[in-house]
This record gives C-alpha cells, sequence and structure tokens, in this order.
C-alpha cells in the first residue's frame, strides 16, 4: 500500500499559514496596545511603582540575601541605625562599592530607603 508522499507535506504548509494569518492578528492587536503606550495612554508594570518588598525581590535578594543577612553585598538588618535616609536613597539609585547604581528607580528610592531604616 503507497502513501501519498505530499500530505504530510501539504498538512504542515497548511498549520504553518493558518499559524501566520493567528500572530499577524495577534501582531495587529497589540500594536495599538504598543501606540498607546507611547503616547502615555496606558502604564506598563515597569512605570507602575512596586512595593520595595517587590523591588527587594526581583533586584536585591541575589546579593543581599533572602532574610536581609547579606552575602555577596552587605546585610541590610540595621542600615536604618547607621545611616541617613537621604544616604540611603543615594545608595540604592546611585550605588556604592560593588552594588551598581539604577537597581532602584529615583521615583522609588524614598519608598525604599524608608522600608529599608525599618529592618531590624
Amino acid at each position: 500500500m503507497k502513501r501519498n508522499p505530499l500530505i504530510p507535506f501539504a498538512l504542515i504548509a497548511i498549520v504553518g499559514i493558518a499559524l501566520m494569518f493567528l500572530f499577524s492578528f495577534k501582531g495587529l492587536g497589540d500594536s495599538k496596545d504598543l501606540a498607546k503606550e507611547k503616547e502615555g495612554g496606558t502604564e506598563t508594570a515597569e512605570t507602575v511603582a512596586a512595593k520595595p518588598e517587590d523591588t527587594y525581590k526581583s533586584s536585591c535578594i541575589g546579593c543581599h540575601g533572602g532574610n536581609y543577612e547579606g552575602g555577596m553585598g552587605p546585610a541590610l538588618t540595621g542600615v536604618g541605625d547607621k545611616l541617613s535616609k537621604e544616604d540611603i536613597m543615594d545608595i540604592v539609585v546611585k550605588g556604592k562599592g560593588n552594588m551598581p547604581g539604577g537597581m532602584v528607580k529615583p521615583e522609588q528610592a524614598e519608598a525604599m530607603a524608608d522600608w529599608l531604616a525599618t529592618l531590624k
């Protein structure tokens, strides 16, 4: 019994064309959202100020540890006793020593400094 060797290729081609149409329509829908974001109409997750704990979990936990105990970076417990709020804000925005700058956005620096000062 001979099978037609073109059938598998035809099925793959049909599925591929269907996927191209699907992704094209998806892209058209997304392009409207992207245009709104460029105009400032909607805020993305990056532009919304996150809670300091969320920022810590996403940016700081790798160096300062899960319990703020330190690791590659210094321990953060009691930092409010050693540094002023302005110093903490300056460090989290500009960096210091091995800590790179830009880990916390300037508009989030005050909330982050307040939160760090409360860690005991």
